[in-house]
């Protein structure tokens, strides 16, 4: 009888925030992206500059959890997360640990995107959603090994999701997704009127 065995599984981390405590309010975390949005000028000028849709606090505010308490509350119920994840990797971290190394806020309006991108330096990356509109975008993940499938065939529509060379997660306000930092993905565009909030963040092993 033949057998066939799943190798090299690439992980994706999904659970509620309040999943872990503290408990974050999802409507003072909405009002707080907003407010830094719209205050944060060195932000709005490097989006301009870089014309980048909509509003991201990643090269403009780099203390978030410092200034802002609903962030540090954030930040320490992401770090259970990325910890409970950290064991199903099964990860080896010796004397170090997995540490915060940034957290940025993303407000992505109707027509914008994010383009295909990983996160270098980093060990784990995640997204937490804080307004997700009807009809706002997914995020789409790309098997690392498509580079090397040049000639392979295209796969079924109705394909198990592990066999998919892309892969479309909806996720849902309140919603944590945590995967390894080498997995590109992206932002297709945003078609909902509504503006699309989420929070993301890098953790680095040291």
């Amino acid at each position: 009888m033949s057998q066939i065995a799943s190798l090299f599984a690439t992980r994706l981390y999904r659970a509620a925030l309040s999943e872990f405590d503290p408990a974050i309010d999802g409507s003072e975390l909405e009002t707080s992206c907003l407010t830094i949005a719209e205050d944060d000028e060195a932000g709005q000028d490097w989006c301009v500059q870089n014309e980048f849709p909509g509003y991201t606090s990643y090269a403009s505010l780099s203390d978030l959890p410092w200034r802002f308490p609903i962030f540090k509350d954030l930040v320490a119920a992401l770090d259970a997360h990325v910890a409970d994840f950290a064991g199903d990797l099964q990860f080896d971290l010796g004397d170090k640990t997995l540490q915060l190394e940034d957290i940025w806020i993303n407000i992505l309006p109707e027509g914008g995107i994010h383009t295909a991108h990983i996160h270098p330096h980093s060990v784990i990356s995640g997204t937490t959603y804080v307004a997700m509109p009807e009809g706002t975008s997914a995020i789409k993940f790309e098997d690392p090994r498509l580079a090397m499938m040049m000639a392979a065939p295209p796969r079924i529509a109705s394909a198990r999701a592990e066999l998919r060379q892309f892969l479309y997660v909806q996720p849902n306000v309140g919603d944590v997704l945590l995967w390894e930092s080498w997995l590109r993905h992206e932002v297709p565009m945003n078609m909902a009127e509504q503006d699309r909030i989420s929070v993301s963040f890098n953790y680095k092993w040291e």
